[in-house]
């Protein structure tokens, strides 16, 4: 036995080791992403069930995922500790209430599980006067009373707990209330539940029990929860059901990687749980084995600027593995030369040797997918769409082509296209200026935009013009030739891989890594996404980045159109990029630049002092802020800078912008420098007007008034 535990023990980390060999008790392992986690858990449990402190089938380790599951029973085999029970909360669930179902139901089986809820959705909304008809619309009524239920929010309180978490529901909260009391009564009628149902079943089975409760703790004596901070109330409930008041309770999570919580899941638990058990062992797993330091370093970079309850236990990674290249920003005119880009360096990647399987292109959201898809199948490149549908596949996609094709017929030849193509759509029931509630529905709304796009992009661009037409000449075009080239483009898109690049959102990516990563579309709007409003939202959308970021093992790419289409109106880089200088990596524009503003290669990157974001424009670079951001400008000494500013300028006959421009003047009335380097960090003061006018400026900020420095002026 004793080799045994050698051999678990063997090749652990100091913190690893310290997180495995921890006396019976509560102990928390906080596990930066890369740091061995399932490592570290499934070693823990092998080492006290070879030492002889717990039987293996004692052990009840609990995930998020089948896969996470089945990988962790894998691994307690080959270590020796086969017999565990390594489970997800639903199919713990389900196991214990299928075995207790006759003392439960008198002498019944359990009521049946419902895959979906979909059908029943749609009938509970048409009895509540709510307007359901699409399965989009029905999927947003699913997920309000998905999060309620998992939230232990009964019908009659949803409004005021939906208004307490700044819900953004499909539909007025109280007519959402409505639908969800009429599901639950459909569903008692007809004898079925739902996977909510099921947990609560558990609960109930144990609290109200004490039989089956009984059975089950003596079953069950150890606990290991993976994922921790992904927990929602009703799961803390079961697993609080499971313990009984018992504390031999390992957990592991991150609250960096905190991305559901739009689900009802909170790392409150996480974050709480040494207060809530005084005497809990607290690990923290900080060496990143995943990256390349440069990666790690730009994962550091982007949370550090976190904010809010998760920041809390936000963890400075070290990364283990030699250097790598730096992280790349790119920048380009728009979203469809982002796409070709990612396509052509996806293409050498592949043609110098890297697996297609080992490269992924992460976005914010499923419709993003479209240009990536299209740009890889130009440029030949095999790929696979991971957790949603091919663009061309969705339902509202097969629907706008066939309202395209019908419209084709109707429409008078001389109407724009985009026009032609705006109608069509708004006869499926999409309106353009009015994104919809509801994260289905608005997401079925989004793919229809990107058609939108793609018309704006098929009028102007002579890349698409057909075959044999001179490349250079810009045409009219007919809604028949747009339908056609999205049928094209269907078609090429259909043609069956077996292995290729993964295209996924950045929620589907958790968990998941490769060896080249490309974040894409990093701009204002959308990641963060124009629907995160409240500071709790924006700080999810900053750890979906740093999610995002701590996927590459080695090469990473970052970059952003500044338009979405060709000729479109500019947007800003994501407030979440940091200044990567300072994270290992360089900033690199793919824009084409008028010759007469290149800029130097060298160029210092400046980032917002109170988001972070990369600031690009000139402006923003001397504020040191990006405008969206809150001002902190001192009045009185902005309007004697002012003042000073136009008696300078009057005694050397020059325009007042000479001196100093409006941009510099509130840039030194926010930033208020009180030294020469104070000076020489705003963007635009250099060594001449710091000799010119630094001694001025400083003593402006230190309370002078114009008056005292023309006197002063005079004297000498």
């Amino acid at each position: 036995m004793g080799s045994d535990v050698g051999q678990v023990l063997a090749g652990l980390d100091p913190e690893q080791r310290t997180a495995v060999t921890a006396p019976a008790g509560p102990v928390c392992i906080l596990a930066g992403a890369g740091t061995g986690k399932t490592r570290a858990i499934t070693h823990r449990i092998a080492y006290r069930a070879l030492t002889g402190d717990v039987s293996p089938r004692h052990v009840l380790a609990v995930t998020f995922t089948a896969r996470a599951a089945a990988e962790m029973r894998a691994r307690l085999a080959q270590l020796g500790a086969g017999g565990v029970q390594a489970r997800t909360f639903h199919a713990a669930a389900l196991r214990q209430l299928r075995y207790f179902a006759p003392r439960l139901f008198d002498g019944r089986a359990m009521p049946e599980l419902m895959e979906s809820k979909i059908r029943l959705i749609g009938l509970a909304a048409a009895k509540a006067g709510v307007r359901a008809g699409d399965r989009a619309a029905a999927r947003d009524l699913a997920s309000e009373i998905e999060w309620a239920k998992s939230s232990m929010v009964e019908p009659g309180e949803y409004p005021v707990a939906a208004a307490k978490a700044r819900r953004e529901p499909p539909h007025e909260a109280a007519k959402v209330a409505e639908v969800f009391a009429a599901y639950e009564v459909l569903k008692r009628r007809q004898g079925v539940i739902d996977f909510e149902d099921m947990l609560r079943a558990a609960v109930w089975a144990i609290e109200e029990h004490g039989d089956v409760a009984e059975q089950i703790r003596n079953q069950y004596r150890h606990f290991v929860v993976d994922e921790y901070q992904d927990v929602n109330p009703l799961q803390q409930r079961l697993l609080d059901a499971w313990l009984g008041g018992r504390d031999d309770l390992t957990v592991v999570g991150d609250a960096s990687q905190t991305i559901y919580s739009f689900t009802g899941a909170t790392s409150g638990y996480l974050i709480d749980f040494p207060r809530r058990r005084r005497d809990a062992v607290v690990v923290r797993l900080v060496r990143d084995y995943r990256s390349t330091p440069q990666v790690v370093g730009l994962a550091n970079a982007v949370i550090r600027q976190a904010r809010g309850t998760e920041a809390k236990l936000r963890l400075e990674l070290h990364g283990q593995r030699p250097p790598g290249p730096e992280p790349e920003l790119k920048i380009f005119p728009d979203e469809p030369g982002e796409a070709a880009a990612v396509a052509r360096r996806c293409a050498e990647l592949i043609a110098g040797g890297l697996a297609a399987s080992e490269i992924a292109v992460l976005f914010r959201t499923n419709a993003q997918s479209e240009s990536y898809e299209a740009a890889l199948a130009e440029a030949e490149v095999p790929y696979v769409v991971r957790g949603a549908e091919r663009f061309f596949e969705r339902p509202e996609v097969r629907q706008a082509m066939i309202a395209l094709r019908s419209a084709t017929r109707t429409t008078p030849g001389e109407t724009p296209l985009v026009e032609a193509v705006v109608d069509a759509l708004a006869a499926t029931g999409w309106v353009r200026e009015r994104p919809p509630a509801g994260g289905q529905a608005r997401e079925q709304w989004e793919a229809l935009s990107a058609i939108v796009t793609l018309a704006e992009e098929y009028a102007r661009s002579p890349v698409l013009v057909p075959l044999g037409e001179p490349a250079t000449v810009q045409r009219d075009v007919s809604l028949a030739d747009f339908a056609a080239e999205l049928g094209r483009r269907a078609e090429h898109q259909h043609a069956p891989v077996v292995e290729g690049v993964t295209l996924a959102s950045l929620h589907a990516a958790k968990g998941l890594e490769w060896d080249a990563v490309f974040l894409v579309g990093l701009a204002e709007g959308t990641l963060p996404t124009t629907y995160a409003r409240t500071p709790e939202q924006l700080e999810e959308e900053r750890r979906l980045l740093y999610v995002g970021v701590t996927r590459a093992r080695e090469w990473l790419w970052l970059s952003y159109g500044q338009a979405r289409s060709p000729g479109g109106r500019p947007r800003r880089p994501s407030r979440f990029l940091p200044q990567l200088g300072g994270a290992g990596g360089g900033t690199e524009r793919a824009a084409p630049i008028p010759a007469s503003r290149k800029p130097d290669r060298r160029t210092r990157v400046v980032s917002c002092r109170a988001c972070g974001t990369t600031l690009l424009a000139g402006a923003d670079r001397k504020l040191g802020r990006c405008p969206t951001c809150p001002s902190d400008l001192d009045e009185d000494l902005h309007a004697r800078l002012l003042e000073w500013r136009g008696r300078v300028a009057a005694s050397q006959k020059v325009p007042a912008y000479v001196v100093f421009t409006d941009a510099t003047i509130e840039a030194l009335a926010e930033r208020r420098p009180t030294e020469p380097a104070g000076l020489l960090a705003i963007a635009g003061i250099g060594a001449r007007k710091l000799r010119q006018y630094g001694d001025d400026v400083v003593a402006l900020v230190g309370g002078a008034s114009p008056d005292e420095l023309v006197a002063e002026k005079l004297e000498n």
